[in-house]
């Protein structure tokens, strides 16, 4: 479990330097744009957007209460793997290193 941690951790601090990177130099806009023109920029972005609805339909199952659900699943669509590596971080650290916690959360119960 502490490899998966150290995972989570260094996935958190990427994504999080490329975000701070991305919107401070980036034009989100303009390069949107560009991307939506490009047929592989499209498909990366489905790419992209389906993997976020399968890691959220880990994170509805997990949660019993529906508004922490919402809330991760809009933090995911928006922030995107950033959210993931952070919910990952947090059910590994809350998990008592036990898989069967971090996968089922608190169904495990």
């Amino acid at each position: 479990m502490k490899i998966a941690k150290i995972i989570a951790l260094i996935g958190l601090l990427a994504m999080t330097g490329i975000l701070v990177y991305g919107f401070t130099v980036g034009n989100f806009s303009a390069e949107g744009v560009k991307l939506l023109a490009m047929p592989w920029g499209i498909v990366s972005l489905v790419d992209l957007y389906v993997g976020f609805s399968l890691f959220s339909c880990w994170i509805v199952f997990r949660e019993r209460a529906v508004l922490p659900s919402i809330i991760w699943v809009i933090l995911m669509m928006v922030l995107g793997f950033w959210t993931g590596a952070l919910y990952t971080l947090i059910a590994l650290q809350t998990s008592k290193n036990d898989w069967k916690r971090f996968w089922y959360g608190n169904r495990f119960s």
